[in-house]
C-alpha cells in the first residue's frame, strides 16, 4: 500500500460533478485522514434544531446560526463539537476539554462542563453525524474528480452564512477553481 499524505485540517469541496446528494455543494473539514481512512464534518449543512435543544449549556457558546449542523450521513445520533481556540496554533497549552486537530481548530469534549471552555473558545459548531471514508476510499474519490482539496481557514468552521460557504471557499482560491464558484445551481437553466 502506498503511503497516504495526510489531508487533516484541509477542506474537501464537492465538485459540480459529484452526484451523491449527501454532498451536493458540500464543504467538508477533514478532522482525521490516514491509511486507516478519513473522517470529517460538512460545514455548510445547518439544521433547524437549536444547539440548546439537544446540548444544554452549549448553545450560548455557538455562533450564529446557533443550530446543529448535519456533519454527514454517518452516526446522525452522535454529536461532535468543533471549535477554534485563538492562539491555539501558537504552541500554548491547549485548554482542558479541547484537542487540537489542525492549527487553531480542534475537537471539543461535549461531556465536559461548557463553562470549562467558555473563556478559551473563539467559535464553536456542533455537528450531528460525520462524513467517513474507509481505507483508500477518499483517495479513489479524489482520483475520480469528486472533490477539490483546498486549505482551510479558521473562519470556515464558524461561517455566519454557511449557505454561501461553497462559493466563498472556491472564490478565494488563486487559480482556476475561483471560476467554479460561478457554476450555476441548475446548469440546465443556463
Amino acid at each position: 500500500m502506498t503511503e497516504v499524505s495526510s489531508l487533516t485540517g484541509r477542506l474537501l469541496v464537492a465538485t459540480p460533478a459529484l452526484a451523491d446528494p449527501n454532498f451536493d455543494r458540500a464543504v467538508v473539514l477533514l478532522l482525521d485522514h490516514d491509511e486507516e481512512g478519513s473522517l470529517g464534518v460538512v460545514l455548510n449543512r445547518p439544521t433547524p434544531v437549536g444547539v440548546e435543544d439537544i446540548l444544554e449549556g452549549w448553545g450560548d457558546l455557538t455562533g450564529e446560526p446557533g443550530v446543529v449542523f448535519q456533519g454527514g450521513p454517518v452516526s446522525l445520533d452522535s454529536a461532535l463539537g468543533v471549535a477554534v481556540v485563538p492562539g491555539g496554533a501558537s504552541g500554548e497549552a491547549a485548554p482542558l476539554g479541547w484537542r487540537r486537530v489542525h492549527g487553531a481548530i480542534g475537537l471539543v469534549d461535549l461531556e465536559a462542563p461548557p463553562e470549562l471552555l467558555a473563556s478559551a473558545l473563539g467559535s464553536l459548531r456542533i455537528f450531528a453525524g460525520y462524513a467517513g471514508w474507509g481505507p483508500g476510499q477518499l483517495e479513489d474519490e479524489l482520483v475520480d474528480g469528486a472533490w477539490y482539496v483546498v486549505e482551510s481557514e479558521p473562519g470556515d468552521v464558524s461561517s455566519p452564512s454557511p449557505e454561501r460557504l461553497w462559493r466563498e471557499v472556491l472564490r478565494r482560491q488563486r487559480n482556476e477553481l475561483a471560476m467554479v464558484a460561478t457554476y450555476p445551481d441548475d446548469p440546465s437553466l443556463n
